[in-house]
């Protein structure tokens, strides 16, 4: 096929079949033969996919681009984040927005909490978009270090859009969405959270903060809350709250 495909100048499209780690299945093969790899991403039941490039022999592989699903089929959506945020709802308790990295490309991306009572014994745990594992530190990490207790509750946490919210940047996001919600308290909404969260509660510093700056600033945020980052240019008409701790930044 790709003998074939060099001597007639023709482009050639392999699927290949994705194993549960996100490799491509059997032998590298596959891989080291072609020129690009491509992976498209997202859940069947939610519109938007994700198309990201792993290898490209002749450029970049850090361009993600943002896919809707239509009657027409998929259309590339041109403002991401303002697709992500269009049907949130202000004023919500346990609503928070953060920004991750899709490349060098900032999305910003709505993280919702929901905290209640436990029906039985065992607390309920269930984390759409968001890493499992990392809810149940951060919890812990809201327990000891910020007052904030929901150990004893059921917890569900969601990344709005079916997109996979697993950079640790959005720490900070989902930590003010579980305390939001705990208190039943609403969160301004014009205001964003970025940053990782530590095991002793500190809040750490994050990779690119002035393009994901630039994006709340871009999409009308006027606060944002973060780590504390030296020399960092904050876009015009948007404030940001450098906090060294999860305690100093949910007060």
């Amino acid at each position: 096929l790709t003998t074939s495909a060099k001597e007639n100048h023709v482009p050639v499209f392999l699927v290949g079949q994705v194993t549960k780690e996100g490799d491509v299945a059997g032998p590298r093969v596959l891989e080291h033969m072609v020129d690009t790899v491509l992976f498209l991403e997202g859940d069947s039941a939610h519109r938007y996919r994700l198309l990201r490039c792993f290898k490209h022999r002749f450029g970049p592989t850090d361009e993600t681009v943002v896919l809707a699903m239509t009657e027409r089929g998929l259309e590339h959506v041109i403002d991401a984040s303002e697709e992500l945020l269009r049907d949130r709802i202000a004023n919500a308790s346990g609503s928070v927005v953060s920004c991750l990295l899709e490349g060098h490309r900032a999305l910003l991306i709505e993280l919702q909490a929901l905290v209640t009572p436990a029906g039985y014994g065992t607390p309920v745990r269930r984390a759409t978009g968001i890493d499992g594992a990392r809810l149940g530190i951060l919890l812990a990490v809201l327990a000891k270090r910020a007052g904030v207790y929901a150990l004893d509750k059921d917890v569900y946490v969601n990344a709005t859009g079916g997109i996979d919210a697993r950079d640790p940047s959005v720490d900070l996001g989902l930590a003010a969405a579980i305390a939001s919600a705990v208190k039943d308290k609403p969160l301004d909404p014009r205001i964003g959270f970025m940053g990782e969260i530590g095991l002793a509660g500190e809040i750490r510093p994050i990779p690119l903060p002035e393009l994901r700056l630039k994006e709340f600033a871009r999409l009308g945020f006027t606060h944002v809350i973060g780590p504390k980052i030296k020399q960092l240019q904050t876009p015009k008409g948007l404030t940001y709250q450098p906090v060294s701790t999860i305690r100093e930044a949910l007060g």
